[in-house]
């Protein structure tokens, strides 16, 4: 394999500081949701109702992204985002009611879902050039930012620096590391069809094609039909939640089901969202060699595996280090299950560029909104332990439907004489 460009590695770190940039800004806020509620006075119920303004917006403006990005670019559109995402979360800080707090947040869960959108299809169109998967490690580094961001919060409050200078800063920050960022982005709009780069790119565009050569050629071969293609998206969905069940019940779950299901200590309780997530982070610094070594399918199989056994068992057999143990299994087997299901979206044959990924990013966002009332529902009936069960079942449904995934790719060079004859 061919080492990768100048620019196409000037690219990749590009990309790498959207994604930073877009899991810090999310993460300096979220500690100081309290002190906005005590700030305006408002009741629980009315505070959930403002929070949930966030994923309304990402969901009411997530199906536009595709569209948006065959317009003007994946990585000004990232960039764009990034921006206005920065300008919604100060303006939630200066918000003197309740309506203008969740007006706000409306705007700002508007642009992250269509920054999200937009830096994923840009990340996969870097990957393209580097003809080996690279999707995870833009994963991990959003894990960095989401981690930055959260100890810039918590660091502010220490300091006592009020939440609008505060946000001001990093919204600031933020903002200009997305726009230095843009310079380094691969120029112009992205391919309708990745294959289509070879002739107006050369050797760049062949790199590109090679990445997704088993896409491409199937385009060209298979072509299927209507119902094939949302068979197809339908399964990459499955496999897209399952991923966000596992983070989602981390995120919601973990700390109450071990402090007041299996009584851990306060300190204890905390390490089961830590483990999940710390596992998920291994899981995506390994997950690019994983899957260049085995292939998308198998690495999905395996995770959904060790999801369904780590969590089956850890709720089977009830203790305070098996549950922080299955928790962590469920991170590290739901580690790739989201780049997965989006690359093999946006290589969809027979749908425009962006709609494939759109549509996935769309409905895995649903999932998250769906998902805490669902597992509260089960649990007001048979107990949080009960409620818990769909993270095992999210692990058999990746059993059940990663075979719609890549299976293991041959070598770059093989890739790319396949492409030069299909082309």
């Amino acid at each position: 394999m061919t080492a990768a460009l100048p620019e196409v590695r000037r690219a990749r770190g590009a990309v790498a500081a959207m994604f930073l940039t877009n899991g810090a800004l999310i993460a300096n806020i979220l500690p100081r949701y309290p002190e906005i509620k005590g700030e305006l006075g408002l009741a629980n119920s009315t505070y959930g109702l403002v929070l949930a303004a966030f994923p309304a917006g990402a969901i009411l403006a997530g199906l536009g992204a595709g569209a948006l990005i065959r317009r003007f670019g994946s990585a000004p559109l990232a960039v764009v985002g990034t921006i206005l995402t920065a300008l919604g979360l100060i303006a939630a800080s200066w918000a003197p009611v309740a309506a203008a707090l969740a007006l706000a947040l409306l705007v700002a869960g508007a642009c992250d879902a269509i920054t999200d959108v937009a830096q994923n299809a840009h990340g996969l169109r870097v990957q393209r050039r580097y003809g080996r998967s690279i999707i995870n490690s833009f994963h991990a580094v959003w894990s960095i930012g989401a981690v930055l961001g959260g100890s810039m919060a918590a660091a502010a409050i220490a300091l006592e620096v009020p939440l609008r200078a505060h946000l001001a800063v990093s919204g600031t920050l933020f903002a200009v590391t997305a726009l230095v960022a843009l310079r380094f982005a691969l120029p112009g709009k992205d391919p309708e069809n990745p294959a289509s780069a070879v002739g107006a790119d050369g050797a760049s565009g062949a790199a590109e094609a090679a990445g997704t050569a088993g896409a491409a050629t199937s385009a060209r071969v298979m072509r299927p039909g209507r119902g094939r293609t949302a068979f197809l998206l339908g399964a990459l969905v499955v496999i897209a939640i399952g991923g966000t069940l596992v983070e989602d019940s981390g995120n919601s779950w973990a700390t109450l089901y071990l402090s007041r299901d299996l009584g851990a200590p306060a300190a204890i309780a905390a390490t089961g969202f830590i483990a999940l997530v710390g596992a998920q982070f291994v899981g995506r610094l390994l997950g690019d060699t994983l899957v260049d070594r085995f292939g998308q399918r198998t690495v999905a199989r395996a995770g959904g595996g060790v999801i369904a056994v780590g969590m089956a068992t850890a709720l089977a057999v009830p203790s305070v280090p098996g549950t922080i143990a299955g928790f962590a299994l469920a991170g590290l087997g739901s580690a790739t299950l989201v780049p997965a299901a989006m690359q093999e979206a946006d290589d969809l044959p027979g749908l425009r560029h962006g709609t494939g990924l759109t549509v996935v990013s769309w409905l895995m966002r649903l999932g998250f909104l769906v998902s805490p009332p669902l597992v509260g529902l089960i649990a007001d009936h048979g107990g949080l332990r009960t409620g818990l069960l769909v993270l095992p079942v999210a692990g058999i449904l990746v059993l059940v439907f990663s075979g719609v995934l890549s299976g293991r790719r041959r070598g770059a060079h093989q890739e790319s004489e396949q492409i030069s004859a299909a082309v």
